[in-house]
């Protein structure tokens, strides 16, 4: 299987590096021509997307999947014209592209496609109204996709961290090292999931012997507020040596920390399709932050 990976650099295209390998060639690209250890790579720069059936052309894959985003969630505030390149009119080109070549095609979305005013978790059928430029362009990418009529799966995610990148759970362990005392959000509630777990999932469902489309929430199980997700992580990194002393955390509200894009209060989204549909048993978001946390070397500890 010869698999094109779009957004190879991303904290999630880092995953997918490592989770497809196993099914065959896989041509990763990224908007500079390299990964993220230094190796060259084919570029695909998401801001051009006219230029993106060129590479499709050439590379020729059997399955195509697409980690590319623009996430900065703030900054697309007054950079409208940006994100809607990256996130719905190159979706729609490498969409329209798989189609006609009859090839399937994995593309990522968000909880912010809905406004948090929800109470219980998202199916995938319920309403959409995006608050943001961020959500409104992940949305549009979603619905160029399907308009394209190829087989696609589209995996609404949420909250994702890694070992790697920028993330939350990374921030939290730079700055819990350097206060004494932090401010976390506690009213938003969602469910942190782990790229190495979309990834591992989205190798699963290609092995998949089905032809299924559509779209799918894929998310760890459970749920908890940033305030919840902090605690949480510190409490792992004290018992894992990875942190000596931790912070206290204080509980904060969204009016207290206020930002440039409003953000769902509301981002819990309901897997159970997706365990139904591949046979699939998701992980808590503990057992998850278990994974990752264990990842990261201990405090003090020598690397090369």
């Amino acid at each position: 299987m010869n698999v094109l990976l779009f957004g190879a650099n991303g904290q999630l295209g880092q995953e997918l590096l490592r989770a497809l390998a196993p099914l065959g060639t896989v041509t990763a690209t990224t908007r500079s021509g390299s990964l993220a250890d230094g190796s060259p790579c084919d570029v695909a720069d998401f801001n051009q997307p006219a230029t993106l059936a060129a590479l499709l052309d050439r590379v020729q894959p059997d399955v195509v999947v697409n980690a590319a985003a623009y996430t900065a969630v703030d900054r697309a505030e007054e950079d409208r014209d940006a994100a809607w390149r990256a996130n719905a009119d190159a979706p729609g080109v490498i969409a329209r592209w798989c189609a006609a070549a009859g090839v399937p095609l994995v593309h990522y979305s968000t909880d912010y496609v809905f406004d948090g005013q929800g109470s219980r978790a998202y199916l995938e059928d319920d309403a959409t109204a995006p608050l943001g430029v961020y959500g409104q362009s992940k949305l549009a990418g979603e619905d160029a996709v399907r308009a394209a009529g190829g087989r696609h799966l589209i995996f609404r995610t949420a909250w994702v961290y890694a070992s790697h990148s920028a993330n939350f759970l990374r921030t939290m362990l730079r700055v819990g090292a350097e206060r004494e005392v932090l401010r976390v959000v506690a009213d938003q509630v969602g469910t942190p999931t782990p790229a190495a777990l979309i990834a591992d999932v989205t190798a699963q469902v290609l092995q998949h012997p089905g032809r299924l489309s559509g779209t799918w929430h894929l998310t760890a199980s459970g749920q908890t507020s940033w305030h919840g997700f902090a605690e949480a992580i510190f409490a792992q990194a004290q018992a894992g040596g990875v942190l000596a002393r931790v912070p206290v955390v204080e509980a904060i509200s969204t009016a207290d920390y206020p930002t440039p894009a409003k953000r769902p209060a509301w981002s819990v989204l309901d897997n159970g399709r997706l365990q139904q549909d591949f046979g699939l048993q998701l992980p808590s978001w503990q057992d998850g932050l278990k994974q990752v946390m264990a990842g990261i070397a201990p405090a003090g500890t020598a690397t090369r």
